[in-house]
């Protein structure tokens, strides 16, 4: 069971929670822009565990961020225990790559109010601020961001704007994944020398009006328009702007696994 007065504390939600597409769209955006994205356990040589009780002792009781299998099961568990129909899914990542990647993404379909909705808290940088309505081809403004969803054959392409051009996110279908299907795809991201997540180490936030990234020790800040970047001096700095950037504090001398060319 989840502790659902923790998680409202965590995610800063004092308002009601009557089962309404409002409610949905406020607590996923104080999700979003209140729990980062990030693999550091992994880099920490940690296990990811997606029971319900260890993803709340450590986003919620921790306040440590996660990726999408753990911001997403935990939204999730929220969401049914206030009563809302959640449909759980999966997807390929499309993002700035051609390869065919395994289904390793995590999202919601969420029926309420006689619509249903695309919620997912858990795709970092690019993710959605709120619930986008599944329609295809109909545009939604997030702020500075704007999203749509395409159908293509027997699946769906989720999609925003950059620079002028629409780019893929993910694709997905409509078929329901259990937690064993989650299980099987986090052992892969979590463990696999191949996987981004064992390589790479990321911190991400997204809030209304700018976003952040930390790509190994890069950090791009994002307002929509245009991108900054500065690097990260030394591992000690890495730790401060874990802290002053994304809320993730960790022991003084810690020290992540990741391999970065430009150091």
């Amino acid at each position: 069971m989840i502790d659902l007065h923790a998680y409202l504390q965590r995610i800063g939600y004092t308002g009601t929670l009557t089962r309404s597409h409002d409610v949905l769209e406020a607590l996923h955006l104080a999700h979003a822009t209140h729990i980062p994205f990030e693999n550091l356990d992994i880099l920490l040589g940690r296990p990811i565990r997606l029971d319900l009780g260890s993803l709340q002792a450590k986003l919620v009781l921790g306040r440590r961020g996660g990726y999408c299998f753990e911001q997403n099961l935990l939204f999730a568990g929220c969401l049914q225990a206030l009563g809302f129909s959640v449909t759980q899914l999966a997807a390929r990542v499309r993002y700035r790559t051609r390869r065919v990647l395994p289904r390793t993404h995590m999202l919601l379909l969420v029926d309420v109010d006689g619509s249903r909705w695309i919620a997912d808290v858990g795709f970092g940088l690019a993710g959605l601020l709120t619930p986008l309505r599944f329609a295809a081809g109909e545009a939604a403004r997030q702020s500075a961001w704007t999203y749509r969803i395409l159908q293509e054959a027997d699946h769906w392409i989720l999609q925003w704007l950059e620079d002028g051009s629409w780019m893929d996110l993910y694709e997905f279908s409509l078929a329901p994944q259990q937690l064993a299907d989650y299980e099987m795809a986090n052992h892969y991201t979590s463990t696999h020398p191949d996987s981004r997540f064992v390589q790479t180490l990321t911190a991400q936030r997204i809030a209304p009006e700018v976003r952040y990234m930390l790509r190994n020790r890069e950090l791009t800040t994002a307002d929509g328009t245009s991108l900054t970047n500065r690097r990260v001096a030394d591992d000690d700095e890495l730790l401060d702007v874990l802290a002053g950037t994304f809320d993730l504090r960790f022991p003084a001398g810690t020290r992540f696994r990741y391999h970065d060319a430009g150091s």
